[in-house]
């Protein structure tokens, strides 16, 4: 390496490299506001798109701005929160024709196979399908670690369908504190069925039966107490119980695993009103029974608009959004004040070591 290439190119570059190889230095503007470098780049001054272009472009079934409206309602920043809202109430009329459905289930249960499966059949019978996948929070970046789109790989490249993994947050239950927002969305973009698959399954799973029309319980057979459900208390949440892997060896176990949770169905109240929980088999692998589950959820939506049950739940989730959008900006409000960040910064460390307790600390903090 001589002359100029020792001031461009890299020690390991070939002596025949060409530009490929070579790095340039970008120049810079000094911005007076931040005190720092700004590179003169596309991306670094690029604005996202305006409301009047989220909204043209939801209704004209344009995904990337889809997309880029689900970033919007899931940022926690200030600003984009007012252009959230504004979003929002300009796509609501637009909203509330999709079924949505609420999916969880056991580690293991084939919870995300099973919603391909079920997902392709409905884009089959005419469907568009949207999937809300709550994952994992990565501990490191608080983001989601996008295992459920790696895993519905024949549905996430049908355009007809849309996979969104939201991550948790740590929020209760594995669901996403804008799952709301993002189903009005996809409602408004035209999707007709919405699926919102959660974590896993825990007390605080429960969380979803707010937000959802249908509430699915996914097991299977063999996996030790196949009633250990119940104690969490999400069966009798279930307008549904499917023991998924009902195929080949495990076929008699899932049967006798089905008649089980029927058996302790036949002693509990219906979910919902004027329909009875059922168990049934399904295998994702094989597509046995899928048919026959998605018949039962359009008789279900049959059964509840009939008797005012579907309008009266839809009427209570939207009650229920509202209380924990209060609780939310109290929360959040509360956080702001500088004299309470203070006085939490003096009894840190009074908690810290047990020098007070912790409910003395808390007693103080809200007293202030």
């Amino acid at each position: 390496m001589e002359g100029s290439r020792d001031e461009k190119y890299p020690e390991w570059a070939p002596p025949e490299a060409g530009a490929e190889y070579a790095s340039r230095v970008v120049a810079g503007t000094y911005n007076r506001d931040a005190g720092v470098r700004a590179l003169k780049s596309p991306l670094a001054q690029r604005k996202g798109p305006s409301v009047d272009s989220l909204v043209e472009g939801i209704a004209a079934g344009n995904r990337t701005l889809l997309a880029q409206a689900i970033t919007l309602v899931e940022s926690n920043a200030a600003k984009h929160s007012i252009i959230a809202q504004e979003l929002l109430q300009r796509i609501l009329p637009k909203t509330g024709k999709a079924l949505r459905i609420g999916v969880t289930g056991v580690p293991g249960a084939g919870k995300s196979t099973l919603i391909e499966a079920l997902g392709m059949k409905l884009l089959a019978d005419g469907y568009k399908v949207a999937v809300l996948a709550i994952d994992p929070s990565s501990q490191v970046t608080g983001g989601s670690i996008l295992g459920d789109k790696t895993r519905m790989e024949k549905l996430a490249r049908d355009p007809r369908a849309f996979i969104r993994p939201s991550p948790s947050s740590g929020t209760l239950g594995g669901v996403a504190r804008k799952t709301r927002e993002t189903m009005l969305l996809c409602e408004a973009f035209g999707y007709d069925v919405i699926l919102l698959e959660t974590v896993g399954v825990g007390q605080s799973e429960v969380t979803v039966r707010s937000m959802t029309d249908f509430f699915l319980l996914i097991t299977i057979a063999g996996a030790g107490d196949e009633l250990q459900g119940i104690k969490k208390g999400v069966i009798e949440l279930a307008d549904m119980i499917l023991v998924n892997k009902a195929d080949g060896d495990n076929l008699l176990r899932a049967r006798i695993a089905k008649a089980d949770y029927n058996r302790v169905l036949g002693f509990l109240n219906p979910a919902t009103e004027g329909w009875q929980t059922k168990a049934r088999l399904v295998s994702a692998m094989t597509g046995e029974g899928i048919s026959e589950f998605w018949e039962k959820i359009e008789n279900f939506r049959e059964v509840t608009e009939s008797n005012g049950v579907f309008e009266k739940r839809r009427q209570n989730q939207n009650l229920e959004w509202f209380y924990a959008m209060l609780e939310e900006g109290i929360q959040r409000k509360f956080y702001e004040q500088a004299s309470v960040r203070a006085m939490i910064s003096d009894v840190e460390a009074q908690v810290r070591s047990g020098a007070l307790p912790v409910t003395a600390a808390a007693q103080m903090v809200l007293e202030k």
